[in-house]
Order: structure tokens, then sequence, then C-alpha cells
């Protein structure tokens, strides 16, 4: 049994922001948060500063680590898409699939099970995103794997809901029914409406049939119009309706970003920070492969060759940096929609994305440019010096 003292950096506990305070850990759980000239014996770790923050939560990569999740649907491949996370600071991600053929889905969610069930590190769930989704919208995604939902995939997504940790699906109105969504919350699947041109009408009727998310708001969507608000105005009005942003200045700008924020009120617990990550995350390369077509990496984007933007190349530190320097976003708030946010949509707010007593101890410690320069995982110190956009 090995106690730790982690002092010399602001504690950022979930919630707020602690000077002067010593971190408490033992058997890969925090113990407490004390004054550090009563912090308790132990082995002393001594800080050079910086922020020391709850492990990031990230609830949307569809890879890193150089694969995709539909290019290697087994347990070693959400192994190694974990870990090329937690070295960026995210110490638990929900490896997401983008509309992909059936059987790729249906082997993702085998191996889904089977990481739950070895314990991988970091693992939270999946993220389905599609392939029941609006054409319209589409994005990067394939057109012609797009379609409704059936019986078939209700049954399926259903019973894979009781072996997984949490099991989050992007879904469009348009290709869902109302009762189809019903029986997925009833499951206890989180449905997030996404890549879809409903209006507001249609997202609220989803809303009261339980979806109660929304996939990266404002891309992939109908817009907000002075006389038909679309989803980004029913998510915007829903103060219990969670809404994830991919924050890297790309896809939002960031005086929309500050407009969603106030609407949204970022100090609760409705709005959440993503990467959309894809498989370049946590590697140099400058290019890779999605459903036969080539992503190229260039100056902080991931876009095809027509300039259709495939995922985003950001890291989460980053994009709390950018929400504090460019959005005016206060440090405790940002923080939050990394670590306390994505925590509860999952209902797991006790024991991770906070740094309570009792919650699993898994740390990054953030420098004054919000980079992440060190991670522990239980208490025990994983990575140093990871790269940072």
């Amino acid at each position: 049994m090995t106690r730790r003292v982690l002092s010399g950096a602001a504690i950022f506990d979930g919630a707020r922001l602690h000077e002067g305070k010593a971190l408490v850990v033992e058997n890969e759980r925090v113990v407490a948060l004390v004054p550090e000239a009563s912090a308790p014996e132990g082995e002393r770790v001594d800080l050079p500063g910086g922020i020391v923050a709850p492990g990031l939560l990230d609830l949307q990569v569809n890879g890193g680590g150089g694969i995709m999740l539909g290019e290697m649907p087994s347990v070693d491949g959400i192994r190694r898409i974990c870990r090329a996370h937690s070295a960026l600071g995210s110490t638990g991600v929900m490896p997401t699939l983008i509309t992909d053929r059936p059987e790729i889905t249906r082997a993702v969610l085998a191996a889904g099970r089977e990481a739950a069930e070895a314990g991988v590190e970091g693992f939270l769930g999946l993220h389905l995103e599609g392939p029941h989704l609006d054409q319209r919208r589409k994005g990067a995604h394939d057109p012609s794997l797009i379609r409704p939902m059936e019986d078939a995939d209700l049954s399926l997504l259903v019973a894979a809901a009781r072996d997984l940790p949490a099991l989050l699906v992007t879904l469009a109105p348009e290709a869902v029914g109302l009762r189809q969504i019903e029986a997925l919350a009833q499951a206890g699947i989180i449905v997030s409406l996404g890549h879809t041109d409903c209006g507001f009408a249609d997202a609220r009727d989803a809303f009261n049939a339980g979806a109660r998310a929304v996939t990266h708001l404002f891309n992939a969507m109908s817009p907000l119009g002075h006389r038909e608000p679309g989803l980004v105005g029913a998510a915007l009005d829903s103060g219990a309706v969670a809404a994830g942003i991919i924050a890297d200045g790309v896809h939002v700008r960031p005086e929309v970003l500050r407009i969603a924020f106030a609407a949204k009120r970022a100090a609760s617990d409705t709005v959440f920070l993503v990467t959309d990550a894809m498989a370049v995350a946590g590697t140099t390369r400058d290019r890779f492969g999605l459903g036969g077509r080539e992503v190229l990496r260039r100056d902080g984007r991931l876009a095809l060759a027509d300039g259709t933007l495939a995922g985003a190349d950001c890291t989460l530190p980053a994009c709390i940096g950018l929400l504090h320097d460019r959005c005016d976003l206060p440090v405790e708030a940002a923080l939050r929609l990394a670590t306390r946010n994505p925590a509860a949509l999952l209902g797991i707010e006790r024991g991770r994305g906070v740094l309570s007593a009792g919650a699993r101890a898994d740390l990054v410690l953030l420098d004054e440019a919000f980079r992440c320069v060190r991670v522990w995982r239980g208490g025990r110190l994983e990575e140093e010096a990871t790269a940072a956009r």
C-alpha cells in the first residue's frame, strides 16, 4: 500500500480550483484534499506549478494511435485507442464507431463487451455515431451505409447495453421513430441527436421521448434560424439536454462558442467537450484512410479531398486552453467541461471527473498554457511530456 501526497500545483476537484492544498492518494483512490502544511506522511510528489485536475473524459474518439475503431474492431483495438488518448490527457474515453457495415457494428459491440470484462483501462463504454442518420447532414459519413433503424438494430443495441459500462448512440429523428428512441432510452442507452436536418418541433419530440444529448453541437445539424430554430435552437433552449462541442476553433468559431455557453449555462453540467479524434491522434501521421477515402491532416484540420471536415485534430487540454484564452471562460468552468460534466452524463460523477474522497485517482497535470505534461492512473505516474497542440 503506497500513500502519495501531491503538492506544488493548484488542484481542481471537479468544481473548484484550490491553492495551497495537497492531494492525498492511496490504493488507487483519492483519500483527501488537505492544506499542504497538514499533509500526512507518504511519498511526496513535488510538482512544478500548473494545475492538477481529474483525468479528462472524452465521449467521442473515433480512433487514435494510428487506427480507427472500425478498422480494428477488437479488444486490442479498443485498448490501443484508450492508451493513445491517455497519453494526451484523456484517461477515460468512449471509442466511437462512425457509420459502418452491420457486421462491423456487431464486431465493435462484441469487442466492447470483451473490453469491459477485461477491465481495459480508460474504457468508459462505446459510442455509435450512425448509421441511422440523415443523408442531408452526412458530413464525412459514407452515404451508402446510412439507413433507417430496423427492429433488428434496436434489439441488438438493447442487448449490448446490458453488458457495456455505457452505450451512447447518435441518431437522426428522421431515421429513427419516437417509439424506438423511447425503447433505447428505457434500456439505459444515452440517445444523442446528430447528423440531422430535423426542425425544432421534431427535436423537442425526440427529447420528450428520451433523447438527452446532442452530438457536436452546430456541426452536421439544422442551424439556428429566427423562424425555424432547428436542432441548434432546441438544444440551446433546453437546459436539461447535454451538448457535446468540438472547441478546436475550426468546427465552431470562438464567438459562437461564447453564445452557446451563455445559453447553456456552462457552469452547469449540460455542456461537455469532445475531440471527435481520428486515427492520427497521438501520432505524427499526416493522413489516414476513411472508408476508402483519404483524409489529410493540415494546419490543425482533418479533411477529405473536397474540403469536408472529417473529425478533428485537437486534444482536450488544447480545447480547454482555447475556451479560456479566446472565449474568456473561467478556468474552473472550462475544466468542468472535460471532467465532471461528461461524467455526469454517464452517471459516474462520484468516481470519475472529480477529486473527492473515494474517486479513482486518475490525474493530469496541465501547465500554464494548458498543455498536458503528466498523467497518473490510479495515482501512478504513467506519461510525461505528452505532445500538446
